[in-house]
């Protein structure tokens, strides 16, 4: 886009970089009326497109100007397509679109381009396949950065077939298309596929390694990707701080905590930058794997923390015991203006069960769904019985099931069953084991083990001879015990 790089050295246009507010702009504009300059229908577009690029939030300024004009160039209603495309509004984008084919021009693939981002944040799978028709129309299916948006565009919709068949239409994609395509596979699922692609690479950036070894953590193989990690640093490529996010997420998953102070070891050798992201992912894998106290000095070293921290935080101090501190982390929280999200209300919930608070627990509860407007999950239904169960209120607890607006889960019964065998409660204990056998099915061990416990607890050995038999029956068996062998 060869406009791009030219239309800001119009001495008049590269004034406007130099204004900061709406009122320096409507100063601007006015001067650009009075001598005349904006009767000149390309000069108001670059005007008009400069408002766009350089001030998004006054976008609504660039519309209103270019609105009147009966001829606005391609690069002008591009600008425009390119800022509403990143906005919550990214519909906004076919406006413009249409006003190019009114205009008789040719969109070009930069339009294509922002159109296909638009389609990606929205989801609309017959209006993305619209688009795509479109492009093979015009001609521009062979651009990289169309092809790699529209990767991202059926990756956003979680079409890995979509996904399989354009890639293999590629003719020698570059490495931006493949590392693209490389994210997506390995963010739906498909790792298997998106080895062969990495294997199959000439050349690796750190994105395509960072997305390989974020891929084998989120697919349940962290150890996988704790191995890729040191190929990767052996290879004596540059290691960034989403490297170590992956790194630290896997040594999460594994409870390994000797390779967790490793890589915090590391992240200050490589001096690297301990941002949000980073810094959450190390509080979260401190606390998961038991060392409350260096997850709380790591939290409160950051000096900036977004709400995923907070929740981090609170989750593990009610992981680790600590119910109390976990509420008084949450009313600082609120008392630093900082919103709550479900992740918030699953770890503060879980930290008034911890600490027994139940009616503190129930007033965030109702406050969950009053205050802002959330509509519980079934983590948040699951912490409530688990609240009242813990507390020994085990018929609240029956009852809260029972009012459910959505069907009871298995972690709402097991909830109830662990709080019953707490309280040697067997009528009750004895229910939420059956509904839990309901619930799971003959393929889960689980429910039906549980079940010969309870009954073995209270001495009813006849009811665990029955269990055992059912469960020889329908030939369900008991899943063994795993060990992990921490790394390196």
């Amino acid at each position: 886009m060869q406009a791009l790089r030219y239309f800001f050295r119009h001495p008049t246009i590269s004034i406007l970089e130099t204004c900061k507010t709406l009122k320096q702009i409507n100063q601007f504009h006015s001067q650009l009326l009075v001598n005349g300059f904006l009767n000149h229908p390309d000069l108001l577009s670059k005007f008009a497109a400069s408002i766009a690029l350089k001030h998004p939030t006054n976008i609504e300024y660039a519309v209103q100007l270019l609105d009147p004009s009966h001829n606005p160039t391609v690069f002008a209603l591009n600008s425009l397509i390119r800022v509403y495309s990143k906005t919550s509004t990214p519909e906004y984008t076919f406006r413009f679109y249409h006003s190019i084919l009114l205009s008789n021009q040719k969109p070009d693939n930069y339009t294509f381009t922002f159109l296909i981002k638009s389609c990606a944040q929205f989801k609309d799978l017959s209006l993305g396949l619209a688009v795509h028709a479109t492009v093979l129309k015009y001609g521009f299916h062979q651009d990289p950065h169309i092809q790699s948006g529209l990767i991202n565009m059926y990756a956003e919709m979680e079409l890995l077939g979509h996904l399989k068949d354009l890639f293999l239409d590629i003719n020698q994609p570059d490495l931006v298309t493949q590392t693209a395509m490389l994210v997506a596979c390995a963010r739906l699922g498909d790792i298997a596929f998106a080895r062969q692609l990495f294997d199959k690479m000439p050349d690796r950036d750190v994105v395509a390694w960072n997305a390989m070894i974020a891929g084998y953590v989120q697919c349940g193989e962290p150890l996988k990707g704790l191995e890729l990690f040191y190929v990767m640093e052996t290879n004596g490529l540059k290691v960034n701080e989403g490297s170590m996010v992956s790194v630290l997420s896997a040594c999460t998953r594994l409870g390994a905590l000797d390779t967790g102070r490793w890589a915090h070891e590391y992240i200050g050798r490589k001096k690297l930058k301990i941002d949000v992201t980073l810094g959450s992912a190390l509080v979260d894998m401190y606390a998961k794997c038991g060392d409350i106290n260096m997850a709380m000095e790591v939290f409160w070293g950051m000096k900036e923390k977004n709400v995923y921290t907070w929740s981090c935080a609170m989750g593990g101090l009610a992981m680790n015991g600590y119910g109390e501190k976990c509420v008084e982390l949450y009313r600082r929280m609120r008392h630093e203006d900082v919103m709550p999200n479900e992740v918030t209300f699953t770890s503060v919930l879980k930290g008034c069960s911890v600490a027994g608070f139940v009616e503190e627990g129930c007033k965030l509860f109702e406050s969950m769904k009053n205050e802002f407007g959330m509509v519980p999950q079934l983590e948040h239904y699951g912490c409530m019985v688990d609240l009242y169960g813990l507390s020994g209120r085990l018929d609240e607890a029956l009852n809260f099931i029972y009012s459910m607006p959505i069907r009871p889960h298995a972690g709402a019964w097991g909830a109830l069953l662990k709080a019953c065998k707490l309280y040697n409660n067997v009528e009750i204990a004895e229910l939420a084991s059956r509904k839990m056998v309901e619930l799971e099915g003959t393929n889960k061990d689980g429910a039906y083990v549980q079940l010969s416990n309870i009954y073995a607890d209270f001495n009813k050995w006849d009811s665990v001879r029955c269990v055992r038999h059912k469960m020889k029956s329908k030939r369900v068996a008991k899943v063994p015990g795993v060990s992990v062998i921490p790394w390196p």
